[in-house]
């Protein structure tokens, strides 16, 4: 196979794009969309390899990998055979692990059982040099809940420089009072060691269950560095008008479903309360809700004019938003996309400085937007 450098991912992306829209034009960048691929099934999460090649994660349990042809036919092979496809259940996130030139290790999240009984769970392997296969697949943490149904299984993997990383956690759907009990890791966000083991500095939580650095969240499905102020911010899938932003905070309850700004989808009423004290409120919320996913602090150098900028895709919105950042404030918010008609469920920023958004269609693609100068 023919190796590229990571600079050159902008002639990746054109030769793959199947057409170039007209320029879009937004507050602080006009921009084109390039197709990168498409033909893939509700496509979960992305990552770029450093010798250019995309990876790329479908929920209905493949591996995948775009390469300068387009996306490969053959899944990568070697996904434990206890994954579960289920609802909203299935392949989730992939990482890179911070030593990837050296160990090719990558970590990914997934939904492990049956339909009867299932959690979340986390894993390693080496990606194989020819791209077709993890090798040494190693379990490093399990939910201590075994759940029924497909719903809320979180699953967002972030890095943190003390050499740890949080996983983010579902309530389980039908289990959502399980949220404050931090005896269970439903609801959560967890610390881990990249081995998967727990960090002595943990914070105590009383009766917490081994990783608990938070809990009393809904279903996690976005977290991110601000790159600013260092800052960790995690995002929940909320109920309807219940979407929100968090700072995380070692030991912090963040209340859900005990206070909310959200009702359920049928118009009942979750609690009256959207605060109580020992509660840690929101930096933002949505209301109407988009149904969130993923989020990422724009760092390319691609748009000026975007650094530092958090951006959200929107399943039910059908937009990507941008949201204009000072320190740990939102100060202003721009939807982008949003005459697609379609769901997005991550975006990234790539190391060409372009944008990347994933969207969740059983014919999804990878899109790419670009300084429309740039064309």
């Amino acid at each position: 196979m023919i190796r590229f450098a990571a600079a050159s991912l902008s002639v990746l992306a054109m030769s793959c794009a199947a057409h170039a829209q007209d320029v879009i034009e937004s507050e602080q960048a006009d921009f084109i969309i390039e197709t990168v691929a498409g033909g893939l099934e509700y496509p979960w999460s992305i990552a770029f390899l450093p010798s250019g090649e995309y990876l790329v994660t479908e929920r209905e349990g493949r591996l995948r990998i775009i390469d300068e042809d387009g996306l490969r036919d053959a899944p990568v092979t070697g996904l434990p055979d206890d994954l579960l496809v289920e609802r909203q259940g299935g392949l989730l996130d992939v990482a890179l692990a911070p030593d990837f030139a050296d160990s090719r290790t990558i970590y990914f999240s997934y939904a492990e059982g049956t339909a009867e009984a299932n959690n979340t769970a986390l894993a390693r392997a080496q990606l194989s040099e020819d791209l077709t296969a993890l090798e040494n697949v190693e379990d490093l943490f399990h939910v201590n809940f075994e759940k029924a149904g497909g719903f809320h299984f979180g699953g967002r993997i972030l890095f943190n420089p003390d050499g740890t990383l949080f996983l983010t956690l579902g309530d389980g759907g039908n289990y959502q009072d399980e949220a404050q009990n931090p005896e269970n890791h439903l609801g959560a966000v967890v610390r881990l060691n990249l081995d998967g083991s727990i960090p002595g500095d943990n914070p105590v939580i009383e009766n917490g269950a081994p990783g608990v650095y938070s809990f009393g969240h809904r279903n996690a499905q976005g977290i991110a560095r601000n790159p600013a102020t260092g800052s960790v911010w995690e995002l929940e899938h909320g109920a309807r008008g219940g979407d929100e932003i968090n700072i995380l905070a070692a030991g912090d309850n963040y209340g859900w479903p005990v206070i909310t700004y959200g009702i359920n989808y049928d118009g009942t009423i979750i609690t009256e309360d959207r605060e109580r004290d020992g509660l840690t409120q929101p930096i933002w919320y949505w209301n109407p809700s988009i149904a969130p996913s993923g989020m990422d602090f724009y760092t390319g150098d691609a748009f000026e004019h975007w650094q530092g900028d958090l951006f959200v895709s929107a399943l039910a919105g059908s937009k990507v938003e941008r949201l204009e950042i000072d320190g740990d404030r939102v100060i202003s918010v721009e939807p982008l996309l949003a005459d697609m008609g379609q769901r997005f469920r991550d975006v990234r920023t790539g190391p060409d400085g372009a944008l990347y958004v994933l969207t969740d269609d059983f014919e999804g693609s990878v899109l790419r937007l670009v300084p429309a100068e740039a064309d």
